[in-house]
């Protein structure tokens, strides 16, 4: 499987895509047309349009998601993750883009996109506006995501629960490793092999342990 999972699509200081589109384009080489999934978003067609004048700057049509079989990658765009499960199960698309991923497709995601590659979206930062058949997503990979990650500020004097502890409340029911992955990064995925790419380091949690900082380059034993 070929992945490259964004954090963010928006970083401060730069316009949507911006980014990550070096990134982007060195992960999908030649590819030229990309299926895109809109779902995490209430109007479709306004995030199509958004999206296809962005890729077109990167030489890249975009194509209807029912247009699988002509794909040569698949982009999974941000917004609520609650909505883009739903409508992925709805819609019976989970298993077709599944396997064609599995197949060697490429696939890039995005916030909630990024989410949805792990086996369930349950370290998604979103409001549960709609609820989906089940949490369970892709499963690319075999650990859990929390993008837009956030450390604790000292100075707040919010007194809700951080990022972390809410990841910690995870791992208390849950055994799986959840990767906090700070806005400004991301995941590639090849051959088996995870690489965090971007300038920042993520936060690796683990259920009885504690969290420890990873440095960009190859994530051993994630």
């Amino acid at each position: 499987m070929r992945l490259l999972l964004i954090s963010s699509s928006n970083v401060h200081g730069h316009g949507y895509l911006d980014h990550p589109e070096p990134f982007i384009r060195a992960f999908l080489g030649r590819a030229r047309r990309a299926a895109f999934v809109p779902f995490a978003a209430h109007d479709h067609d306004a995030y199509i349009a958004k999206v296809r004048e962005r890729l077109a700057r990167m030489d890249l049509d975009v194509i209807p998601i029912d247009d699988l079989d002509r794909a040569e990658a698949i982009f999974v765009g941000g917004g609520n993750t609650f909505r883009l499960l739903k409508t992925l199960y709805d819609r019976d698309l989970l298993n077709p883009i599944r396997d064609r991923v599995r197949a060697g497709l490429p696939y890039f995601g995005a916030s909630a996109g990024t989410v949805i590659a792990a086996p369930t979206m349950q370290t998604t930062n979103d409001m549960p506006i709609v609820e989906p058949p089940s949490f369970a997503s892709f499963g690319f990979v075999d650990f859990q995501i929390n993008p837009h990650y956030l450390d604790p500020d000292p100075s707040s004097t919010h007194r809700g629960e951080t990022r972390e502890e809410r990841i910690r409340e995870y791992l208390e029911e849950n055994a799986g490793p959840v990767v906090g992955l700070r806005e400004g990064s991301m995941l590639q995925v090849e051959n088996g092999v995870t690489t965090l790419l971007g300038e920042k380091t993520a936060r690796l949690f683990r259920r009885g342990e504690e969290p420890i900082e990873v440095e960009p380059g190859v994530i051993e034993h994630v």
